[in-house]
This record gives structure tokens, C-alpha cells and sequence, in this order.
């Protein structure tokens, strides 16, 4: 049984890494795709084409499993929430990425790893061990330096700010996904998360941007890459990955997007980092790292509390 889970977890761990590892590329896609069109309009079309590449998926996997109007139910709302927290990070990350760069971007994002279990204790008092308040203070420190410290401009920029929020939101979607993804089916709820965020991102898109069909030609490659790659692949790895893995742990795994994401930024669009942002993401890793830690040394510290109390 032991032996059974334990294949199960180490699973789920490597869908969340593969997932990480097509995440971090989309950042260097997004932010060259909208040279040629506006970010509603990426995030539309790029979302809908996820939706699009699952439905057939969707499709077949409803012929065998029939379904009662409980678990329907149970499904489309899942889908609502989770979709609407996507919709809501996405774009705001996909602003971001207007003024900030793909690198930072992705290290920012990453503030998700210790949110979550920040607010699990707060929401569900799912206590996170005295570890995790180190990796706050850790977090907020890599933020300065990544956002602050050596700019000429006082305090956060518009594109760093817009990039906090969509943390946030990401701590909402994968908690969201945590929730209900035992209960429903995965392939069909990444699905409905894709139809939720690019149908309002393309609602918004026709009344606030001009899309023209030669920008989305031109936009095609990243488009294609993060329609298919980045939405339909990497989101539905999450949801899979996510059942078997503990909340905290999945995002520490997923927010290793943070270090492809610099990576393809160096590669792939040329960005440099200054001296005071490569100590930020280093700084940022270590408040990942030590997220990851904290759930394994709040584990021993209470099997030995409990080794003690038995004794005594």
C-alpha cells in the first residue's frame, strides 16, 4: 500500500516538473507574442486553443464514464471557480509582462510557493510549521531586491505590482485545484478553466483592444506554443500532478518555472539581469527551497513530539 503511494507521489511530482518546465518557456512566448498583439487578445486566443486541443479528450473520456447531475454539477462549478482564478492571474501576468521581463516575471510569480501554505493556515488552519514564516521573510527580502533595490524609480513598478497579484491569484487556482480535483475529472476541468479564461479575456479584448489578423500571423509560434503547450499540456500535468501531491509541495515543483523562465529569457529574447535582481532570484529560490523543507521538518518534529508523549 505504502509502496503503491509512494509511486503515486513520485508521479505527480514529475508531471508538476514537466509542467514547470513548459511553464517557464511560455514566459519568454508571451512576452514575444504580444510585439504583435494586445494581452487580452493572446490570452483569448492562446486559452481557447487549449480548450479547443482538449475537448476531444474531453469528449471521449465522457463516453465511458457517465456521470449523475451531483457530480455534473460538482464539475461546473469547479470549472467556474477555477477558471475565473486562472482568468484573473493570467492576465494579469500577461500585462505584467508589458514592463517587466520574462525572467523576473517568473521569479515573482513564484512568491505562490510560500502563499499557499500561508493561506491554507489562514483559511483552513492547516498549520504550516515555523519554517514557512522564514520563507516570508525570505520571499518579501527577494522582492525588494528583484523590484526595488538599484532602480532609479522609487518603489514597485506597474508591470512588478501587476505580477504580485497575479501570485495571488495563482495561490487561488491551485488551491481550487487541490479541492476539487479528487472529485471531478481532470481533463475535463482544465478544459472548462481554459473556456472561463478565454472566453472573458476575448469579451474584453473586443471592446479594449484592436485584433487584427496579420498581428495574430505574426504572433502565431507563441501562440501555438502556449495554446498547446503551456494550456491544454501544462495545466492539465498540474491537475493530474496535483492529486497525488501535497498542496505545498506541488507548488514549490511548479514555481521551479521561475528558473526555465530566465533561462529562456536569456537564450530566447536576450534579457540580462542586474547584480541586485540575480541576488533577488537566488534569494527567492532559498524562500522556495526552504517551503519545500518546511512541511518534512514540521513532520518529524511532531512524530518525535508524539515518540515523547507515548514514552512519558
Amino acid at each position: 500500500m505504502e509502496q503503491n503511494q509512494g509511486k503515486r507521489q513520485l508521479r505527480g511530482s514529475l508531471l508538476l516538473l514537466l509542467g514547470s518546465v513548459i511553464w517557464g518557456a511560455a514566459f519568454a512566448a508571451q512576452k514575444a507574442g504580444m510585439d504583435h498583439v494586445g494581452p487580452m487578445t493572446f490570452t483569448g486566443i492562446r486559452m481557447l486553443l487549449g480548450a479547443v486541443v482538449l475537448t476531444p479528450m474531453v469528449m471521449i473520456k465522457e463516453k465511458k464514464n457517465e456521470r449523475t447531475a451531483a457530480q455534473q454539477h460538482e464539475q461546473v462549478k469547479a470549472g467556474i471557480i477555477c477558471g475565473l482564478w486562472l482568468f484573473i492571474a493570467s492576465v494579469l501576468q500577461q500585462i505584467g509582462l508589458v514592463s517587466t521581463t520574462a525572467g523576473k516575471a517568473g521569479f515573482i510569480t513564484a512568491l505562490y510557493v510560500v502563499l499557499v501554505p500561508v493561506t491554507a493556515w489562514i483559511l483552513f488552519r492547516k498549520h504550516p510549521g515555523p519554517m514557512i514564516w522564514v520563507s516570508v521573510a525570505l520571499a518579501v527580502a527577494a522582492l525588494y531586491l528583484l523590484c526595488i533595490a538599484g532602480k532609479d524609480e522609487a518603489g514597485l513598478q506597474t508591470g512588478d505590482l501587476l505580477v504580485i497579484g497575479c501570485a495571488v491569484c495563482f495561490t487561488g487556482q491551485i488551491l481550487s485545484v487541490d479541492h476539487f480535483a479528487p472529485r471531478v475529472s481532470g481533463i475535463r476541468l482544465a478544459r472548462d478553466e481554459f473556456l472561463v479564461t478565454g472566453g472573458l479575456s476575448m469579451i474584453i479584448a473586443l471592446f479594449a483592444e484592436t485584433i487584427e489578423w496579420e498581428g495574430i500571423r505574426e504572433a502565431l509560434i507563441p501562440i501555438l506554443y502556449t495554446g498547446i503547450m503551456s494550456s491544454a499540456v501544462g495545466y492539465t500535468l498540474q491537475i493530474y500532478g496535483q492529486r497525488d501531491t501535497d498542496p505545498t509541495i506541488a507548488s514549490l515543483l511548479m514555481c521551479l518555472e521561475s528558473v526555465f523562465a530566465v533561462l529562456t529569457g536569456a537564450l530566447l529574447l536576450g534579457e540580462q539581469m542586474t547584480g541586485w535582481e540575480k541576488i533577488g532570484c537566488a534569494v527567492m529560490f532559498a524562500a522556495v527551497i526552504l517551503a519545500q523543507i518546511s512541511p518534512v521538518i514540521k513532520r518529524k518534529n511532531d512524530e518525535r513530539g508524539k515518540q515523547r508523549k507515548s514514552k512519558a
